[in-house]
């Protein structure tokens, strides 16, 4: 071993520039000399913005909120929170801590800002709480008849709980099957396309831990008595205010990619990784190929991939390897599961969705506060409605009077939604958005772009109960590490991606051979929001 170590980083998404950043800090550049490899042209995977004739997106929607101080720190060191209001909380009167000394979001680019949170629940044209609230406005929505069959409902699924072994099993003993009818099947199966009684609950578990009847019932009765919402308690608080970056995520990673070329990184876009080589049991290089069709081979002492699990397990099976990975291997990494996904922006003046909170928002009229509403009417195919307005007024040309929306859809590559050309599916959107009432006609747009993003969401089904026979074989690889989203198959959010980046790190620094600290981010039985 030299005394500069060769690394390779497959993937410029938050795991692999995290993994970039954390080698290369601190003069880091003396002992590591660091390439990143980038399938596309853009940084942030998932989590970059797209920019559409001056307004932008946010692919998915990132708040940044995590349990872990060093994120939250890390964060906040590339974009520093801001120090006085935003375009419209200054117009609104809306008041958010403001950090002594932080920069002013009018005059700087490069701020952290502080937003928040309220996502909703759209069911039969009426919005809920989202997580279900319990309170008037709540009971009213749904009608005496429907509360009482949601009441006991409730109460039989404390009687009789069912074995938690698939997703459904696992709302239903926290909600009942009257309230998990109407919240959760419907979106479930409009997000994984798969009915969630053949889904393992484990993806249930990391989502919504202690979300349940009795956190609402408490959390409504703390309120009754004054009290404050506390975390780390055991039961969830979603978080009621998130930081944003001013342009979105794709801004803090395009940032954090000019700090990792300025530290030495050299990085490598439109660089799609085809093969991963190995000798003596140990990965030796890897040949990508560029946006010409050219093949070049990368060389290196460590290997970080954040690539999907079945592309790096076909790589390495197309290599040069002296340890092949068995039919049984290769089978359960082509047999694992992703749910891709397709958003439209819909740029309108108005929605006909009337701001009943005490929330004030721009626009004539006010617009909804909401960041995300999550669409449960089984009739219209669209799951989540983005109002980028309200993550951020600056990623608005014309905030104060266009709404810049983004409808998400879930399905799977190669199916006739996904193949849909851009004007079928922006016509889609519109006609579903028309039948929810939520715009009037077709030329209520102004204008449109359609985005599709392939493996965003890794499931936990088919071949996913059988990972635990893959993992192994990728770790006896000792100079290569599985991190991120889709390097693990695990849902990760941005947090979990960056903290197996930085464990991989550690490990590597430190000579550590166990991986284990980088495979169990994200296994603990709690709720990634809660701290």
């Amino acid at each position: 071993m030299t005394d500069t170590q060769s690394v390779v980083i497959i993937g410029g998404g938050p795991a692999g520039l995290t993994a970039a950043y954390e080698l290369l800090k601190d003069g880091g550049a003396a002992r590591y000399n660091v390439t990143v490899l980038e399938a596309s042209d853009e940084f942030g995977g998932i989590s970059r913005t797209v920019k559409h004739n001056g307004n932008r997106m946010d692919i998915g929607g990132h708040r940044f909120f995590s349990k872990d101080d060093r994120v939250m720190d890390w964060w906040k060191n590339i974009l520093p929170l801001q120090g006085a209001p935003s375009y419209d909380d200054k117009k609104l009167g809306r008041v958010h801590d403001l950090e002594p000394g932080g920069p002013d979001p009018e005059k700087v680019d490069e701020v952290m800002l502080k937003r928040h949170r309220v996502s909703r629940i759209y069911w039969h044209g009426k919005f809920f709480d989202y997580p279900v609230s319990l309170k008037w406005d709540t009971l009213k929505n749904m009608g005496f008849a429907q509360t009482m069959k949601v009441g006991f409902s409730y109460l039989k699924s404390l009687i009789h709980k069912l074995p938690e072994d698939n997703l459904e099993n696992f709302y239903i003993n926290r909600f009942g099957r009257a309230l998990y009818g109407m919240f959760f099947e419907g979106y479930t199966e409009k997000l994984w396309g798969r009915r969630p009684s053949v889904i393992s609950a484990d993806w249930g578990s990391q989502r919504v831990k202690g979300i349940s009847i009795t956190a609402v019932l408490k959390d409504a009765w703390d309120k009754l008595l004054g009290k404050q919402k506390k975390t780390g308690e055991g039961e969830t608080s979603l978080i009621e205010e998130f930081w944003y970056p001013k342009y979105g995520p794709g801004q803090l990673w395009e940032t954090v990619a000019k700090i990792d070329m300025g530290n030495g990184c050299t990085i490598l876009k439109n660089a799609t990784v085809t093969k991963v080589n190995e000798k003596d049991g140990a990965i030796s290089s890897v040949v990508y190929r560029d946006s010409q069709g050219g093949e070049h081979t990368v060389y290196g002492d460590v290997f970080i991939s954040s690539m999907p699990i079945k592309d790096l397990v076909n790589a390495i099976d197309a290599g040069e390897s002296a340890e092949p990975v068995s039919k049984e291997q290769l089978t359960i990494a082509n047999g694992l599961p992703y749910r891709d996904f397709v958003t439209v922006g819909l740029l309108v003046d108005k929605l006909n969705l009337k701001n009943e909170t005490s929330i004030p928002t721009l626009g004539n009229p006010p617009i909804v506060p909401d960041c995300w509403i999550y669409v449960q009417d089984t009739s219209v195919k669209v799951g989540r409605i983005q109002i980028f307005n309200n993550w951020s007024p600056y990623l608005v040309k014309d905030v104060d009077n266009k709404v810049w929306i983004g409808l998400e859809y879930f399905c799977n590559e190669g199916d006739d939604f996904w193949n849909q050309t851009d004007e079928e599916g922006i016509n889609f959107a519109i006609e579903e958005l028309i039948r929810m009432k939520i715009i009037g006609s077709k030329s209520d747009v102004l204008d449109a772009h359609r985005e599709r993003v392939k493996k965003a969401y890794p499931a936990y089904f088919d071949t996913w109960y059988d990972m635990d026979k893959l993992t192994p074989w990728l770790d006896s690889f000792g100079n290569l590490y599985c991190v991120g989203r889709n390097g693990q198959h695990r849902y990760n959010n941005m947090d979990h991606s960056m903290v197996t980046a930085m464990e991989a790190v550690s490990n590597i620094k430190s000579g550590r051979k166990d991986k284990k600290n980088v495979w169990s981010v994200n296994t603990e039985k709690s709720y990634h929001e809660a701290k």
